[in-house]
């Protein structure tokens, strides 16, 4: 088996939520792409890197094996799954056919204490901005994926907000270390602060269009720059 080449794990020290910690980096590391198709990690590589032991490793993994993300290779580790460009493909269609729709029903009802949740998401939208300009990959998974489910939450049904959140996991956002390097991942985030200004203005119809736009990223830009093997 080839070498594992050392990931950027910060260590995980807080024992209070130890293996949640353990989980939201792992899972950060594969949306990211940091974590290659198709490597295969031990668990005590991992667990040497975060600075815990191998058991919150292995069952952070084996919820990840859960959702398809890792597959277990017996007595070695845990294998980075690969996704066709058909499967990235029906997760995208997935995704614009729930949160264009719910996105844009949010806006058109915008008023009162929704309006003021809405305005509230402003400083994450530009903390987001701060990590694409930092080239703060990890953060700016996190802080994406908190902005779009607490923008989702807005709606009132928390099967979507949990369903969109296992979609935006599996995507996996390729490439955003080449794009951010090119300068394109602040244009990109820049799209966040948009939202909120839609939303805040009840426009129903522009904010379909800007999400369909914002999540066919994840097959344009970001697709072509995710890694290959064999």
């Amino acid at each position: 088996m080839a070498p594992v080449e050392q990931l950027a794990l910060k260590s995980v020290r807080s024992r209070t939520t130890l293996r949640g910690q353990v989980s939201e980096a792992l899972r950060s590391a594969l949306i990211t792409g940091e974590m290659k198709p198709g490597v295969v990690y031990p668990a005590p590589l991992l667990a040497a890197q975060l600075g815990v032991s191998a058991t919150p490793v292995r069952e952070a993994m084996l919820e990840l094996v859960r959702e398809g993300l890792v597959e277990v290779v017996r007595n070695t580790g845990f294998r980075v799954t690969e996704m066709s460009d058909a499967e990235l493909d029906d997760l995208v269609e997935l995704r614009l056919l729930i949160e264009a729709p719910i996105m844009g029903a949010v806006a058109e009802f915008c008023e009162g204490d929704t309006a003021r949740r809405v305005a509230e998401l402003r400083p994450l939208a530009r903390q987001l901005v701060e990590a694409a300009e930092a080239v703060d990959l990890r953060g700016y998974t996190q802080l994406d994926t908190e902005f779009h489910i607490r923008f989702l939450a807005l709606h009132g049904n928390p099967r979507i907000v949990e369903e969109v959140r296992g979609l935006r996991s599996r995507s996996r956002l390729y490439g955003l270390e080449s794009l951010a390097a090119e300068g394109n991942l602040v244009a990109t985030t820049i799209e966040h602060e948009q939202m909120i200004d839609l939303a805040l203005a009840r426009d129903r119809a522009g904010m379909v269009d800007l999400v369909r736009t914002h999540i066919g990223h994840v097959r344009r830009e970001w697709a072509s720059h995710r890694p290959t093997t064999g």
